[in-house]
C-alpha cells in the first residue's frame, strides 16, 4: 500500500513537464503540469510569468472539496466583496484525458460557468481550484458512476433537442398533446440508441482505488479539465524548512481549506498567491 500512495499522491514531474511554485500565506505548493493539456499548461505559465496571479486571493474555499483562485478582481479587494467573475477576457477549450487524469486530491484544475451559459464546458481564463476533497467508499462511487450514466444520457438528449425544437414548438402551440408524447418517445428512443453505441461509463479500479485512499473529487471527472497536481517530494531545502514548521504541498491544501468563511465560501482573513514558473 504504501508504494501506491507514493505513485499517486504527489508525483515527480516527468521529463518535458513544466513545474511551477505557488507561494500562500500558509505555505508553498509545487506543481507539474501535464503536457496532455497544452492549451491550459501553456496558458498558465504565460500567466504566472507575466505576474497574472500575483497578489490575487483563494476567493472560494469549501472543505473536503476544493479552493478555489485566479480571480483578477481579487487583488486588494475589499472584505465581503463578492468574488469569482474575474479573468483575462477569454475562456480556454476543455482538455479532457480521463482516466489518465482525474480529481485525485492535490489535482490543479480550471473553473468554468455551468453547463446552461456553457454547454462546451470550455475553462475560465485564469480561475483555478485545487481539489482537497475526500475519501470515498465503494457505495458513494457507485453512485457517482450512476449519475455519470444519466448525465451522459441528458447530454446526448440536449443535443439532439435543438433539430427538433421547432416541430416541439409547433405542437406546443396547437396543443396536441398526443403528437407531442410521439416525437418525445422517438426523441428518447434515439437518446437510447445513441448511448447504446458507446461503453457503458464505469470508474476504472485503479481510479476507484485512489479515490478510496488519497481521495478527491470523483463526480467532477469528465465536467472540468485537470491540467495538473502537486508534487509532494521535498527538497533538501523544504525538508530543513519543514524542521522549523514551515508547510508544504498538500499541507497547505488542507490548512487553506479549514479557513472559516462567509456566506460566499470566502475566507474572512485573505489568503494571498503568487505563482513563479520553476520549469518550463
Amino acid at each position: 500500500m504504501a508504494t501506491f500512495l507514493v505513485s499517486v499522491y504527489g508525483c515527480s514531474p516527468k521529463s518535458g513537464e513544466a513545474v511551477v511554485l505557488m507561494k500562500t500565506d500558509f505555505g508553498d505548493i509545487k506543481f507539474k503540469l501535464y503536457n496532455e493539456t497544452p492549451a491550459h499548461r501553456d496558458n498558465f505559465l504565460r500567466l504566472a510569468k507575466e505576474g497574472y496571479f500575483d497578489g490575487t486571493l483563494f476567493h472560494r474555499v469549501i472543505k473536503d472539496f476544493m479552493i478555489q483562485g485566479g480571480d483578477p478582481d481579487s487583488k486588494e479587494a475589499e472584505a465581503g466583496a463578492h468574488l469569482g467573475e474575474g479573468g483575462p477576457g477569454y475562456t480556454l477549450p476543455a482538455e479532457f484525458a480521463y482516466p489518465t487524469i482525474y480529481h485525485k486530491k492535490g489535482a490543479l484544475a480550471a473553473a468554468r460557468q455551468g453547463d446552461r451559459m456553457n454547454p462546451e464546458k470550455r475553462s475560465s481564463g485564469s480561475q483555478f481550484y485545487i481539489v482537497q476533497g475526500e475519501v470515498f467508499g465503494e457505495d458513494k462511487l457507485t453512485k457517482i458512476e450512476n449519475q455519470t450514466r444519466e448525465r451522459k444520457k441528458r447530454d446526448i438528449f440536449n443535443g439532439l433537442l435543438t433539430s427538433y425544437n421547432d416541430s416541439l414548438n409547433r405542437l406546443q402551440q396547437t396543443g396536441d398533446e398526443t403528437k407531442m408524447l410521439a416525437l418525445q418517445n422517438m426523441i428518447m428512443a434515439e437518446v437510447n440508441r445513441v448511448y447504446a453505441q458507446e461503453p457503458e461509463f464505469s470508474i476504472p479500479e485503479d481510479v476507484k482505488e485512489v479515490y478510496k485512499t488519497v481521495g478527491g473529487t470523483p463526480h467532477l471527472d469528465g465536467n472540468y479539465t485537470v491540467f495538473g497536481e502537486v508534487i509532494e517530494q521535498k527538497n533538501w531545502m523544504e525538508k530543513i524548512g519543514a524542521l522549523f514548521g514551515k508547510h508544504y504541498g498538500f499541507e497547505v491544501i488542507d490548512l487553506i481549506a479549514e479557513q472559516e468563511t462567509d456566506a460566499r465560501d470566502r475566507p474572512l482573513k485573505d489568503v494571498h498567491v503568487k505563482v513563479e514558473v520553476i520549469r518550463e
